[in-house]
């Protein structure tokens, strides 16, 4: 009962998981001797664990099926207008430091790239981890070359350049998306035993997402209690946060569904690299802005969460109706 129970909300309790260790860790005085280590250890496991997923989902991806495709451009285009609209918004409206916090939030969390280990719970969702690999390349680059050049518009006072920007953001994710992709494609071709071992394991990088989701969980809570912006503010940041993830999960669906990727256009727009994003605000913006992205991990994985669950659900009424 409980493995079932373990198995069927995986991404609930991953987020229960390190949010009560956040808690633990931070109140309980005997266990305060910990946290270095921890830190420690998390710094290191988290992009290891990425990295296995992603290896572990490449090895289902051969070379030639990564290419762009028209719901790509449409998707991209969406990011590009909706972030210059806000900047727009930002630079031609008087707003209060608040609500600029607000604003800013919301920016971040439209330009942000997809995440990086998308493609385990699109191919969990029965999508294409293939096109999804191939946007989050794209929206990489994209962010690569919008960020630096529009976000210092409306916060001047960022002092890194566009060049030092564009190549920080890229050696952030291009290292760990490239490298496990080279990897399988390595074992596909010359170590052909290694990737067939590699194949059994089937549902292994969800899991592996799941215990870094706990870890991030975990981070984002951290940051979100140490925060210094008012209640009242981060709420708003929150729910700016809130309608961009139901937007973009709605405009990537409806947009790849019309071409018949309804789950991988979801993910692509709607998944994204919240990591990425909280260090795109700490360093050109508001730092309170950060809260955005940060609350736009749990709206996320709530929307994973509610999609497995649907998922489940169809499978387990599929089964009833050919079960005599």
């Amino acid at each position: 009962m409980l493995l079932r129970l373990l198995k069927n909300w995986t991404l609930p309790v991953a987020m229960l998981t390190g949010t009560a260790a956040y808690f633990l860790l931070a109140r309980v005085s005997f266990l305060a001797p910990l946290k270095p280590v921890v830190n420690g250890v998390v710094a290191y496991l988290t992009p290891t664990l990425i990295f296995l997923q992603l290896l572990l989902t490449f090895c289902k991806i051969e070379l030639h099926q990564l290419r762009p495709k028209a719901w790509h451009g449409w998707l991209l285009l969406f990011q590009s207008v909706s972030c210059l609209a806000v900047v727009a918004l930002l630079l031609s409206c008087p707003l209060s430091e608040a609500n600029r916090c607000v604003l800013e939030g919301l920016m971040v969390c439209l330009i942000c790239p997809t995440a990086t280990a998308a493609a385990v719970i699109t191919g969990k969702l029965g999508g294409c981890a293939a096109s999804l690999t191939t946007y989050t390349l794209l929206s990489n680059l994209l962010a690569a070359v919008a960020v630096p050049l529009l976000f210092p518009l409306v916060e001047p006072h960022a002092d890194i350049t566009f060049l030092q920007a564009f190549w920080k953001i890229l050696s952030k994710v291009f290292p760990l998306l490239l490298c496990p992709f080279l990897l399988a494609e390595l074992f596909r071709r010359l170590l052909p035993s290694v990737h067939r071992f590699l194949l059994g394991f089937r549902d292994a990088a969800f899991y592996l997402w799941a215990v870094a989701l706990a870890i991030v969980s975990g981070q984002t809570v951290r940051s979100l209690v140490n925060s210094e912006a008012s209640g009242g503010v981060e709420l708003l940041i929150a729910l700016a946060a809130l309608l961009a993830c139901a937007v973009q999960f709605f405009l990537g669906k409806r947009i790849g569904g019309h071409y018949k990727e309804r789950i991988s256009g979801g993910q692509a727009l709607g998944q994204k690299n919240t990591v990425l994003a909280i260090w795109m605000a700490y360093t050109y913006l508001n730092p309170l802005s950060s809260v955005g992205p940060g609350s736009y991990v749990l709206w996320q994985n709530i929307m994973n969460s509610y999609q497995l669950w649907k998922k489940r659900k169809r499978e387990e009424a599929q089964l009833r109706e050919v079960t005599p």
